[in-house]
């Protein structure tokens, strides 16, 4: 029971207004992972300005609790909030709920460098509220620019499409790292300081702490508005999406209207046609005819979400304590504290722009050849690989730098040109219209309930810790990648089919519990 509106979004050629789209959703995703990733890049700063002890022979640092909650906030308060707009998107429309995500980044990071005192607590406590609403901002682009997009996109460029959305995560990262970089070089030739080591033992810390730094980690919070305000304008001129218009409202013929005002598509509403589509697709989220057909997708996608998140925020999140070890930037006695930060951030953006940010885009080129399910495979298994290889040879690779380098920039890119980027994928896919939003959110809140386990679990395996440590933690990432190749059989191919054809909206489609896993399905009969 196909719809001349859905045939003509599956056949659409790719347009102008598809290449606008991508850069309206991803401009959102790359403030996300700005916002995300730039607290690597001040966290130490932070600790020796506010968390110093005159008594103690290294500088200061935040206190393992305290460090844990900077970092993780800003993850639980995603979590939530990719619940909520998720759920939302479903019931109020994708366009509606759309804006209000980023008019909360933009309060919440300007927000997020401001403070109420002077003390620790009173900045750490600011600091922290201002993040989580950040977070809950940031979650609801997820869900969103997923499921737009997939619902404009043809269905032969759509996971490219997403996947594109999506890569504007790498840019976000590395811009995160240069951002910190190139404030830091300029702050770091305006005030010069002595080493840690090289300052008087009773001054040490007021003398190789600059007081301007903590200008510097405010500045660079506070940068994480200016994307999603360039942006904001755009995103309310776009229109509801032609399936939610025409298969949730029931409005054909605002559906084709949108359409075709922004895509060269003749489209004919068929009204009564519509309604026996609606009738045919009724049952909720919470039924057992959604679990029945989409029950083991959504086990699928949520499971290898949370897998991939612990070990993806693990290694972002504890690079900084990894880099000295790698011999990319000095240890901390070596330094004066904005140059400690200028390291952290240049080693950040050599991983991201050389690991990071390749994998991305060999998502994005290679996704429609390959497909989802090969590219995850294989994602899963090499991350699987060269975590276990560090853990394995972890006393070796800390005196050959380059080669642990390489190592830890290949984990990168298989997670990139990996899991990361389908797990983001294929919820937007696998799923019918009435609920996509919702089950993108659920797996998405999954995996950042694993970024959480990442954020408060394993980052204490890397605070300052011995080489025992960091190799049980590698070996941790290393089995949850394996456990991630496994879940991976939960869900199917969907390469080159309609939505309503995978979801089964068209009545004739396959359920989770018929699908053949891995397989583009789409030349078996119906």
């Amino acid at each position: 029971m196909a719809l001349a509106v859905l045939n003509a979004l599956d056949s659409a050629r790719t347009q102008w207004y598809h290449v606008t789209a991508i850069v309206i959703a991803g401009m959102g995703f790359f403030t996300d992972a700005y916002d995300l990733f730039c607290i690597s890049t001040v966290s130490k700063l932070l600790g020796r300005l506010y968390y110093f002890n005159p008594d103690s022979k290294v500088p200061g640092k935040l206190p393992p609790h305290v460090n844990n909650i900077v970092i993780g906030v800003a993850l639980v308060g995603t979590l939530s909030g990719q619940l909520v707009f998720g759920w939302l998107g479903d019931k109020l429309g994708r366009k509606k709920v759309y804006g209000v995500t980023l008019i909360m980044m933009v309060i919440c990071a300007i927000c997020s460098g401001l403070s109420f005192g002077s003390s620790a607590p009173a900045v750490m406590t600011t600091l922290c509220f201002f993040r989580f609403w950040l977070g809950f901002g940031i979650g609801g682009d997820y869900p969103l620019s997923a499921t737009i997009m997939s619902e404009y996109a043809n269905k032969m460029t759509r996971g490219a499409f997403i996947a594109a959305v999506f890569a504007m995560q790498g840019v976000g990262i590395i811009f995160a790292g240069l951002v910190s970089m190139v404030l830091s070089r300029i702050f770091l030739s305006f005030y010069p300081a002595p080493a840690f080591q090289d300052s008087p033992t009773d001054y040490a810390h007021v003398l190789s702490t600059q007081p301007q730094a903590d200008y510097l980690w405010r500045i660079v919070l506070m940068i994480g508005a200016l994307p999603a305000i360039v942006t904001y304008y755009w995103r309310m001129k776009m229109p509801e999406t032609g399936r939610y218009t025409a298969l949730i409202e029931g409005n054909a013929k605002q559906a084709a209207a949108d359409m075709g005002k922004v895509l060269d598509i003749e489209i004919q509403a068929e009204q009564e046609k519509l309604a026996q589509f609606k009738a045919a697709n009724e049952y909720p989220l919470l039924s057992m005819e959604f679990y029945r057909r989409h029950g083991r997708h959504l086990i699928g996608t949520m499971t290898t979400w949370f897998l991939l998140d612990i070990a993806f925020y693990s290694q972002n999140l504890t690079q900084k304590d990894i880099f000295p070890v790698m011999g990319l930037t000095h240890k901390d006695v070596e330094v004066n504290a904005l140059q400690e930060m200028f390291e952290t951030s240049r080693a950040m953006f050599v991983i991201a722009f050389f690991g990071t940010f390749p994998g991305y885009w060999f998502t994005v080129f290679f996704i429609e050849k390959l497909g989802r399910f090969k590219i995850q495979l294989v994602g899963f298994f090499m991350m699987s690989f060269f975590m276990l290889i560090i853990g394995i040879k972890y006393d070796y690779l800390t005196t050959n730098k380059y080669m642990f380098a390489t190592l830890y920039g290949l984990t990168f890119f298989f997670a990139n040109f990996g899991p990361n980027s389908t797990t983001f994928v294929l919820p937007a896919e696998l799923f019918p219209t009435r609920v996509r939003s919702t089950c993108h959110a659920l797996s998405a809140a999954a995996g950042k309930a694993g970024a959480m386990v990442g954020a408060f679990g394993v980052q204490n395996y890397t605070l300052g810790k011995g080489t025992k440590d960091i190799q049980k933690a590698m070996f941790f990432l290393a089995f949850t990648n394996m456990l991630g190749f496994c879940f991976t059989f939960l869900v199917t191919e969907t390469k080159g089919r309609s939505l309503e054809e995978i979801s089964g909206e068209d009545g004739g489609g396959e359920t989770a519990g018929t699908q053949m896993t891995g397989t583009n399905s789409s030349s078996v009969t119906r």
